[in-house]
């Protein structure tokens, strides 16, 4: 096996820029860059654009996810947004008076607002986890599942920090108890191994704008095949059998596309963000998730043994992700750190009462050095 090497030559990135942040947003590489300003050129003449262009892109770019997750291409759909996706899974997963719904203290608001709304409507209750003292998000989460339990919501990394949970004994659990997993794996999905085959989630979903290196406004959802025949968020034309027949159009379908074809968001075809999408995917799945998050582990536990010898607060080793760590500093971060990181040209994110750090393909361990270097010369 080659072992995986330090990318930054694949982006536009400049030699005393230190980008620690891909948990905010990741760069797109410059080659997903010249495919999609060609994709804007094309739209420039439309006269060029066939039928197989609304279609043969969108399924290679669900290909390419369903390869990364172990999942049927029929298995997948696109959506703009992870709130969309939530949205379909909140619609398609029965929850009764009574019943309960798990989901993670701080969680990200995409995959809470919605089961807010349907535990209000269904007179259920949403059971917040608390933050466990231990860091064991996976314990305390498996510990609250009981028959009462409807839909358990979370993600594989606390976007926060980067808390672990082991999404393939929370999957078992959730099966043993008769409840829905529904994920949302934006901040781990690409570079941290991940099989619906092992976990059997009921949703999935993910944004590409941050560790899948893609474009905003796009994202993929997988709906497991018992949920196939459920109800999309809209009718979209183009989610009907005989759709590539454009001059027929006017022969109403009632019949969907198979598979997951019925929930792909409206205007699918996207033009000039799947191409961004499509060639990101393929290096993505050429390196393969298990060669990145063991390079991108080695960084982060560089970071993490520098930060405690400053002093600073990391989650043992067992209970954080491989490539996204938070470090907490006593009474808080302090005043004045971000802009001092910032004039230095280095990049992280502070969310809640951490300093996020989030490296990804175009960094080495030299990144690492500098943070440190500039965190030891402000405490």
């Amino acid at each position: 096996m080659t072992t995986f090497t330090c990318q930054k030559h694949l982006f536009d990135i400049p030699a005393d820029v230190t980008y620690l942040n891909a948990a905010y947003m990741g760069p797109i590489m410059t080659e997903a860059a010249r495919a999609g300003q060609a994709a804007v050129a094309v739209k420039c003449r439309p006269w060029a654009m066939g039928v197989d262009d609304f279609f043969d892109p969108h399924d290679r770019a669900c290909s390419l996810m369903a390869d990364m997750i172990g999942a049927a291409r029929s298995d997948m759909a696109v959506v703009p947004a992870v709130s969309y996706g939530i949205a379909l899974a909140a619609k398609n997963l029965p929850v009764a008076a009574g019943q309960k719904i798990l989901v993670l203290a701080e969680q990200f608001p995409a995959n809470v607002y919605a089961w807010q709304d349907v535990a209000r409507k269904a007179q259920a209750e949403l059971v917040t986890i608390s933050r466990p003292a231990d860091g064991d998000w996976t314990g305390a989460l498996c510990d609250a599942l009981d028959e009462k339990v409807a839909i358990v919501a979370c993600a594989a990394a606390h976007w926060t920090d980067g808390g672990r949970v082991d999404l393939v004994r929370v999957g078992a659990a959730c099966r043993a108890q008769g409840a829905a997993l529904v994920l949302d794996l934006t901040q781990s999905l690409g570079v941290v191994p991940f099989s619906v085959q092992e976990v059997d989630p009921d949703f999935m979903v993910a944004a590409a704008y941050k560790w899948l290196l893609g474009p905003y406004s796009y994202g993929f959802v997988y709906v497991a095949p018992r949920h196939h025949g459920g109800v999309p968020l809209e009718e979209a034309w183009i989610s009907r059998k005989g759709s590539r027949n454009f001059a027929r159009l006017v022969d109403y379908q009632s019949a969907y596309e198979p598979g997951a074809g019925r929930f792909n968001v409206g205007e699918r075809s996207n033009f000039m963000l799947t191409p961004i999408v499509i060639s990101a995917l393929q290096r993505l799945n050429g390196w393969g998730a298990a060669a990145i998050a063991a390079y991108l582990e080695g960084l982060t536990d560089d970071i993490a043994a520098g930060a405690q010898a400053l002093g600073l607060g990391v989650a043992d080793k067992a209970q954080r992700s491989p490539h996204l760590i938070g470090l907490n500093f006593k009474g808080g971060v302090p005043a004045g750190l971000a802009e001092h990181l910032t004039a230095q040209k280095i990049y992280v994110s502070f969310r809640g009462d951490s300093m996020r750090i989030s490296p990804h393909i175009y960094n080495d361990a030299s990144d690492g050095v500098r943070l440190l270097e500039a965190l030891g010369e402000f405490l």
